[in-house]
């Protein structure tokens, strides 16, 4: 039997509660790493995965818990979070999003309250969404039309949210209804009580937790500057509650979509700029081509030039099919790599099962995908292959499960 040790006071909302914080040898991956094993084709790969099924795990900066562990516990949770932690995740991610009084918490979107949280269940907070709710028809063909945003309400009204699986029912039409909508291949059983957070309260978490921090700035969805605060007050604020938390520079690996932000944190905060990682979204350019060299020799040297290390594009950017038929590294990862760059990629387990091809994070791909044991196949190519020194992940267990395995 595994042991609990280290009983830890820690703060949420003016509430004290315990958290059990268990040390690297009490890592516990579940069964779900096992059961993509067994989906694999008898190959190298399967067999050296097999033999580490009895291993100690231990936590890995390869395994980024995204937005915690979001496959089956609500997003941006203390819950997700510490079930991230105990699967082994060495890196855990706050998106940082602010409210109307301009105090930073973990969400994914500004705007997204509606289909994360039970503000829709709380009349007065409802009330002040963006886009108050206005039911569908399924029958007519009209979905239900609401936007509740971080900045619609306070910071202590945004604590009294409780977080819930992603997810909306788009036609509903009562609100109730229309908050009953996680995929079927999530589950509502881990979503009774999702204590939403601050950005410093994640912060004191992941510190007592015992990981490393990966916030990323998310592109406000107001008009800039928000009541006086500009976007450049709000990348210094994200440094500044780390700076103020006593974090040392190497724990944290701060993001944005936004190259302006990191140029902010290179010119201003140089010290935690250095992990700092560039979310790259260029597949939204007319014309994109991930596997034309000609587009990436100049822009990837640029972004070194211009004091950038990281870079981090989704999964399917770093992948091609070879002419055999079998997974190949796309001219965008092999420039990355020439120019210096690190890489870190998104997201592993997010697409639910692979049987239809894995949809946005596999499009680059789609015909090799047969199955889920394609996750691990992708990993691995990913890691031996292109060299990432990251995945995040909906489920750290299956990231944690391979770095240990392939040390």
């Amino acid at each position: 039997m595994k042991r609990f040790v280290g009983f830890i006071p820690i703060l949420f909302a003016g509430c004290s509660s315990t958290l059990t914080v268990q040390p690297d040898e009490d890592i516990q991956v579940g069964v779900r790493p096992y059961y993509l094993v067994e989906q694999l084709a008898e190959s190298e790969l399967k067999t050296r995965l097999s033999r580490c099924k009895s291993k100690a795990f231990k936590k890995s900066d390869f395994s980024i818990g995204h937005r915690g562990a979001p496959m089956q516990f609500p997003e941006h949770t203390k819950e997700s979070y510490m079930a991230a932690a105990k699967m082994g995740a060495g890196i855990l991610e706050c998106d940082v999003a602010f409210t109307k009084d301009k105090a930073l918490v973990c969400r994914h979107s500004q705007c997204d309250l509606h289909t994360t949280t039970n503000i829709l269940a709380i009349p007065e907070l409802a009330k002040k969404c963006r886009v108050p709710f206005q039911g569908g028809d399924v029958d007519q063909g009209v979905k239900a039309k609401v936007e509740c945003c971080t900045s619609d309400i306070t910071l202590d009204e945004f604590l009294q949210l409780k977080g819930k699986m992603d997810g909306a029912n788009e036609f509903a039409k009562t609100k109730q209804a229309y908050m009953q909508g996680t995929p079927n291949w999530r589950t509502d059983l881990y979503a009774a009580n999702g204590t939403v957070m601050t950005h410093k309260q994640s912060i004191e978490l992941f510190k007592q937790l015992g990981v490393k921090m990966t916030p990323e700035l998310k592109s406000p969805q107001v008009e800039m500057p928000f009541d006086g605060f500009t976007q450049q007050a709000y990348a210094k604020k994200l440094i500044s509650e780390y700076e103020q938390a006593g974090v040392p520079v190497k724990d944290v690996f701060p993001q944005s979509f936004l190259l302006s932000d990191v140029q902010y944190w290179l010119k201003n905060h140089s010290d935690y700029a250095q992990q700092a990682v560039y979310l790259d979204d260029s597949y939204e350019i007319a014309g994109f081509d991930h596997n034309d060299p000609n587009t990436w020799q100049h822009t990837m040297v640029e972004l070194k030039a211009m004091g950038v290390n990281i870079i981090a594009p989704p999964l399917w950017m770093l992948v091609t099919t070879s002419e055999k038929g079998e997974l190949a590294q796309s001219a965008y990862a092999i420039e990355a790599k020439k120019a210096g760059l690190k890489i870190i990629t998104w997201s592993l387990e997010r697409s639910g099962p692979l049987a239809n091809g894995g949809g946005f994070y596999y499009q680059s791909v789609k015909d090799l995908v047969k199955d889920d044991g394609f996750t691990l196949e992708l990993l691995n190519f990913l890691a031996q292959e292109v060299g990432v020194i990251g995945v995040f992940s909906d489920w750290p267990a299956t990231t944690t499960f391979y770095a240990n395995c392939m040390n």
